[in-house]
């Protein structure tokens, strides 16, 4: 990891976890280099208080408008959805009957959206470290109210009870949480580490594209051969987390890439 990155992860610690690490001087070359990092991953708000908490250090070299920069809170959708559509009517339907049950777990379905979303988030845009620092943050403060029974029930159901142990894993291994904070994580995926520091490398080339196939003046047909690629090594890359839902998510995508052709 290079200094870039470990400055990187430092300042989303200390911005959304309060977790305080000195940071290593950067010129301002690399800190331009960082910010383009936190706008791929999509972690302005938690990088920015990182940033403000780390502003009067000495010899840091920060960029003014790191500082000063505002940025909003992203707006989250409703509910999050799962490719498989028996996957994503159990998930919808284990939500209803949750709000409505008469023991029911605030804590447990918050954290399953939010587990629910970070695996649509892997599965189709590489990872996106928001969701994760907000997963990690909601067990930091929160966790005391999750019933993990009942959600390790619900993972079961969905069989994304692995997904939700690497993205557990990715928190140990780069968020310093200690596994006993996190009681789905029964034991540590040895390739959480290696994943999140890919998703943070190559994020901002990942999502440069958004077509796969388009209908070319002629009239032939043209396809997107290296998002096509891409999509089909991070399904790899998540299949054995989730094979069901990574195999949906991935057929979905390419149905729907040329239903695009017809628009």
């Amino acid at each position: 990891m290079d200094v870039i990155t470990r400055n990187f992860f430092r300042l989303l610690r200390s911005g959304a976890l309060n977790e305080y690490e000195p940071l290593e001087p950067m010129s301002t070359f690399k800190w331009d280099r960082l910010d383009r990092m936190v706008h791929a991953q999509h972690v302005e708000s938690s990088a920015q208080k990182g940033v403000r908490n780390h502003q009067y250090d000495e010899m840091m070299n920060i960029p003014k408008r790191l500082i000063d920069d505002s940025y909003e809170e992203l707006e989250e959708d409703a509910l999050p959805q799962l490719s498989n559509r028996l996957l994503n009517y159990r998930f919808r339907k284990i939500v209803e009957s949750e709000r409505h049950a008469i023991d029911t777990n605030v804590g447990s379905l918050e954290v399953l959206q939010m587990i629910v979303g970070n695996v649509s988030n892997m599965l189709n845009k590489g990872m996106m470290l928001s969701g994760i620092i907000q997963l990690g943050s909601y067990l930091r403060n929160k966790g005391d109210k999750v019933d993990f029974v009942k959600l390790d029930e619900w993972l079961s159901k969905l069989h994304i009870r692995r997904m939700a142990q690497l993205q557990g894993s990715m928190l140990v291994s780069v968020f310093n949480f200690e596994q006993d904070e996190i009681p789905f994580v029964q034991r540590m995926e040895p390739s959480a580490y290696k994943l999140v520091l890919r998703s943070v490398i190559h994020s901002a080339s990942d999502t440069a594209e958004e077509w796969h196939f388009r209908q070319s003046r002629s009239g032939f047909v043209q396809n997107n051969s290296t998002l096509l690629r891409r999509n089909l090594r991070r399904s790899l890359r998540y299949i054995t987390y989730a094979p069901i839902e990574t195999i949906s998510n991935y057929f979905n995508n390419f149905a729907r890439s040329l239903q695009e052709i017809e628009e």
